[in-house]
């Protein structure tokens, strides 16, 4: 009895440790969703309830990461931040990482007739030059918004309470499901009342548990497992897991600029076409590959030395 005890005690308290996170998003959501219908009260019509809502939210959650850590008692190496000459390195390795790891993905895309290049577009080379430079901003951007939650401070913080490979899970599940806490509607301002925010929040939460996005959610699931072992297995690594996610998003980012989806190909399931075109079955199976292989070729490394 005594194991048994113990054993759903155990259970109990990984259940909780894993709905902390989403605790602390809800209440990141709400608070702005009431303070996006404060700052459009005062300001007039100058934005979307939705985009303040939704960037209010991202922002919140990237600042109580300096909170957070200090509750947890982590310290910048806990999270995966190396010295400052070693990170800018690993941010390197990282950009390269993520290019050899989805551009196989994108050349298969193209083989496969499921990327079509835009021919309604005209390109010269000072245009391509900035549209990348652009795009690798925004990229570089994005990967340094959400690494450091949930590669780092989520992870991190996880990892303190349970196995590491559970934490890993939880903290990929949160990463797949943050890309679909989101809603298209637009209230219109004569409309928006004090329970607007709250409304579009119930949407965008609703939207996680649709069933159009499963392929893309198991991919970004693949993908935060990728970044978690990477994180996991390598100390204050959070600066690989940077350039790499850089890297995939500024590929994506060219191929949408370049490319067509196009839904009419025989293999055009590999990719859902509810999200970007790339992310999918596809890269599911490849990442998954991925991960096994190193964990495959790490075990066969430790033999060796033993």
């Amino acid at each position: 009895m005594g194991g048994f005890y113990l054993i759903n005690m155990n259970i109990i308290k990984t259940t909780y440790y894993s709905l902390v996170p989403l605790l602390i998003l809800l209440f990141f959501v709400s608070f702005s969703a009431l303070l996006s219908y404060i700052i459009l009260m005062i300001a007039g019509d100058i934005i979307s309830m939705r985009k303040i809502v939704s960037k209010g939210a991202q922002i919140f959650l990237l600042l109580s990461i300096f909170p957070f850590r200090h509750y947890l008692k982590l310290t910048w190496a806990d999270i995966g931040f190396a010295t400052r000459p070693q990170f800018f390195k690993q941010l390197g390795y990282g950009m390269v990482l993520g290019l050899l790891t989805l551009m196989p993905v994108m050349i298969t895309l193209y083989i496969f007739d499921i990327n079509v290049i835009d021919q309604t577009k005209e390109w010269t080379a000072s245009k391509i030059i900035i549209r990348a430079l652009l795009a690798l901003l925004l990229a570089t951007l994005i990967s340094f918004g959400e690494e450091p939650i949930f590669s780092g401070i989520l992870l991190a913080g996880l990892r303190k309470k349970m196995m590491v490979g559970l934490a890993a899970f939880v903290s990929a599940t949160y990463y797949a499901a943050f890309h679909f806490v989101k809603t298209k509607t637009d209230i219109p301002y004569e409309e928006l009342s004090i329970g607007s925010g709250f409304q579009l929040m119930a949407e965008a939460f609703a939207n996680v548990i649709n069933p159009e996005i499963a392929s893309a959610f198991v991919a970004l699931l693949a993908v935060g497992l990728f970044l978690a072992t990477i994180r996991t297995q390598f100390s204050n690594s959070i600066g690989i897991c940077i350039g790499c996610h850089a890297a995939w998003v500024w590929q994506i980012k060219l191929g949408k600029d370049f490319f067509n989806t196009n839904l009419n190909s025989d293999y055009s399931y590999l990719v859902s076409s509810y999200y970007d075109g790339v992310v999918g079955w596809l890269v599911a199976v490849w990442l998954s590959l991925a991960i096994v292989s190193f964990f495959i070729w790490k075990k066969f490394l430790y033999r060796q030395e033993s």
